[in-house]
This record gives C-alpha cells, sequence and structure tokens, in this order.
C-alpha cells in the first residue's frame, strides 16, 4: 500500500521494451535506502517489484496487463519518474489508501496558472470519472491529489508549487498521458450495493442503511 506522496523523482535508465512485456531500470537515491529485491516501488503510480538492484539504480519486470493499464510503455531514457517506497506501519499516512493498481489514463487537456497554484484539467473516459467526486481523492502518476473540479467528460485538480517542484507534474504539459488510480472506497461501496445478480443472498446494504449509520 502507498500513500501518494512521491519520495523523489527518479530517472529512467534503460528500458527494454518487448512485444508482451518490458524490463526497466531506474536510477534514483532516496527509494532505494533499506529496499531490497521483492520490495514493491511505485513508478509514476504503477506498484513495481523491484527485481534487482545496483549502486544507484534498481530494475523491476513491467508484463503487459501493466502496460496495457499504464502510460509505462510511453516511457524512454531519461524520462523522469514518481518514487515512492511502499508504507512502512512507522510512517505518516499523508495522503490516501493508493494500492498502485492503475485504473486507466487520462490526457492533460490544459494547464493553468491561478495565484501560486496551477491547474490542471486531465481527461478520461466514464469508466474511471464515475467514480470521481469533488473533493474527493484521486492518485495522478501516484501522486495523491483532491479533486477541485468534476464534469461529464474530464476533471481538475489544483496543486502548490511545492507539490508540482517535487514530482513529475512540473514537467508535464497539455496533451501528456498521465496514469489514473480512483479512491478504492468508492469501488467497493458500488460493489456492496450492486451486488452479482447470479448470487441469491441480496445484500442488506443500502443507501437508507448508509444514511441511518452516518454515511
Amino acid at each position: 500500500m502507498f500513500t501518494g506522496i512521491i519520495e523523489e523523482v527518479g530517472t529512467v535508465k534503460s528500458i527494454q521494451k518487448g512485444s508482451v512485456s518490458s524490463f526497466i531500470r531506474i536510477n534514483a537515491n532516496a527509494v532505494l535506502n533499506g529496499t531490497h529485491i521483492g520490495d514493491s516501488i511505485a513508478v509514476n503510480g504503477v506498484c513495481l517489484t523491484v527485481t534487482d538492484l545496483t549502486g544507484n539504480s534498481f530494475q523491476a519486470d513491467v508484463m503487459n496487463e501493466t502496460l496495457s493499464r499504464s502510460s509505462l510503455g510511453l516511457l524512454k531514457n531519461g524520462s523522469p519518474v514518481n518514487l515512492e517506497r511502499a508504507m512502512s506501519a512507522q510512517g505518516r499516512f499523508g495522503g490516501h489508501i493508493v494500492s498502485g493498481h492503475i485504473d486507466g489514463t487520462g490526457i492533460i487537456s490544459s494547464v493553468e496558472q491561478d495565484g501560486i497554484a496551477l491547474w490542471y484539467t486531465i481527461n478520461t473516459d466514464s469508466g474511471i470519472l464515475r467514480y470521481i467526486v469533488e473533493k474527493g481523492s484521486i492518485a495522478i502518476d501516484g501522486i495523491s491529489l483532491t479533486i477541485a473540479k468534476v464534469t461529464d467528460n474530464d476533471f481538475s485538480v489544483s496543486i502548490i508549487p511545492h507539490t508540482a517542484a517535487q514530482t513529475v507534474l512540473s514537467s508535464k504539459k497539455t496533451g501528456d498521458t498521465v496514469n489514473l488510480e480512483n479512491d478504492i472506497i468508492g469501488k467497493y461501496v458500488e460493489k456492496f450495493l450492486n451486488p452479482d445478480e447470479k448470487k441469491s443472498e441480496k445484500s442488506r446494504i443500502t443507501m437508507d442503511f448508509l444514511a441511518q449509520n452516518g454515511f
């Protein structure tokens, strides 16, 4: 599990792309502290397993499922990437629950300055937008952010200069692809409210039940 608080921006050292899978090596510093082979590191929000450690870099395998659901296939040598180690039991929970399992991608449609803040508007499909609510949470390239606005076709986030400077968002521009992970709580609630019709036992969790219990 991750929190969406980026620890550092690494750089793609090399990437070997096959027909259905890839191998990626990333230069890093902070996230290698205490890391062992088999540990998890989120790369632009995608949970990857460390398969090799050499000096100031680590390698991970990227399977076809990951390539098809994320923007990792667009990376090239020298690309900056957001990095976060899996959360430790002693760490502060500064973001929200992030699994590192990408739901899909979006396209940045605009970047606008608003005083000290930057507004990013992102177009994505209805399957992702259905779980996005104003003031809710979303992970964009692994960054835990708050939804400022949502429409039928896109959503917007407003970020402070520190977030832009400490993540790859500072290098993103209109037309770029970003990884998106919805807040998992919304998906669980939907599952409970719309159980599999093939099952004989119906869920007792309804909108009235949730309201009566303070939700």
